[in-house]
């Protein structure tokens, strides 16, 4: 009986270290996913994606110690002659803003807040560094024109004075690359094939406050960032489309893709290829696109987004992880909805 046993005692010993193998195996395929998983990464199955993460994530890093160690440099000497540095450093910035964009398709959302907040750091303390190595006192063009001497100058007189001086450098160099630092303006730009061939048509609306904002035709990419009461239509944009600080405001546009973030009490009317993503949103409404203009059905059919496919309202909201519908956004009711906008007539395009 015993000689009947042991062959059955072996095959069972087998089976158990072949177990314990295929175990062992698994346990590593799974502790790979979490180590990815914790360093905030695309799961390792996506090789592609994450060796795009990883050389993203260092150009970046590299480029932000770049500006910052300059910004030391020029702080720490605080010399006036520096300004043609502080304009390289402007548009230093504003490659990293492009680079976000550009790169937004197969970036965590964790990875393009953080790169956001970081280039919004490196803004301020532009400014701040500007301030300290040209005074405000240079920005006085009292004597300059010959239009109202008086000595009393009201507050907004002065902002009007100051604006053209920071558009000179510390901003923007280039007024085509977006829209900076405007209050209650009308802003407009249309973007041609001659445009979309040089310089993709990339843009940028930052620190808006009650304007209203029509760029017609292609673009590549779009990154809005604090925007209040404002209006905004866009024509088509080929790439994506990401939107950093929003409250009480209309949007438009028809994109690729569309990243939401800390949006409050606003309107999307949208027509987009891939699912809207919002995160830290709240009272955020949705509803088709609705915008016209002479030639957007060329632009619309380029872009391949002349069939809606209904995803303005299959909307994923990451900080809403339960089967329950998210609180934080709704579909816009139709008798709310605005009716077809029209900006065929540009008239004298900024």
């Amino acid at each position: 009986m015993e000689e009947t046993e042991q062959p059955t005692h072996d095959s069972a010993a087998a089976a158990a270290e072949a177990l314990d193998r295929k175990h062992t195996a698994m346990v590593e395929r799974l502790s790979n996913r979490h180590h990815s998983r914790l360093s905030g990464k695309p799961d390792t199955s996506s090789a592609t994606s994450f060796e795009s993460t990883q050389s993203f994530l260092s150009q970046f890093s590299q480029s932000k110690s770049a500006i910052e160690s300059d910004l030391t440099g020029i702080r720490q000497h605080s010399d006036p002659t520096q300004k043609p540095d502080l304009e390289s450093i402007s548009l230093q910035i504003s490659a990293l803003e492009k680079l976000v964009a550009e790169s937004s398709y197969f970036l965590p959302p964790f990875e393009i807040r953080t790169c956001l907040n970081t280039i919004g750091h490196l803004r301020q303390t532009l400014d701040d560094v500007t301030s300290i190595v040209i005074p405000k006192k240079k920005f006085s063009f009292r004597n300059k024109p010959s239009k109202k001497t008086t000595t009393p100058i009201p507050p907004q007189n002065d902002a009007v004075l100051i604006e053209p001086e920071k558009n000179l450098g510390f901003r923007d160099l280039n007024p085509d690359h977006g829209f900076r630092n405007r209050e209650n303006e009308l802003l407009k730009k249309e973007f041609n094939r001659i445009d979309s061939e040089i310089q993709i048509g990339e843009f940028t609306l930052s620190d808006l406050r009650g304007c209203e904002i029509r760029l017609k035709g292609c673009l590549r990419a779009l990154f809005m960032d604090k925007l209040i009461n404002c209006k905004v239509y866009v024509g088509v944009v080929m790439g994506s489309v990401l939107i950093e600080g929003a409250e009480g405001c209309v949007f438009v546009l028809g994109a690729h893709q569309i990243r939401i973030h800390n949006a409050k009490n606003c309107d999307f009317y949208l027509r987009v290829r891939s699912r809207p993503i919002i995160e830290d949103c709240h009272g955020v409404r949705f509803a088709p696109y609705c915008l016209n203009y002479e030639g957007i059905e060329k632009d619309l059919t380029e872009a391949n987004l002349v069939e809606e496919n209904g995803n303005w309202e299959n909307v994923d909201d990451f900080r809403w992880l339960r089967a329950l519908q998210s609180p934080n956004w709704s579909v816009l009711p139709e008798n709310e909805c605005m009716s077809m906008v029209d900006i065929s007539n540009l008239g004298n395009v900024y």
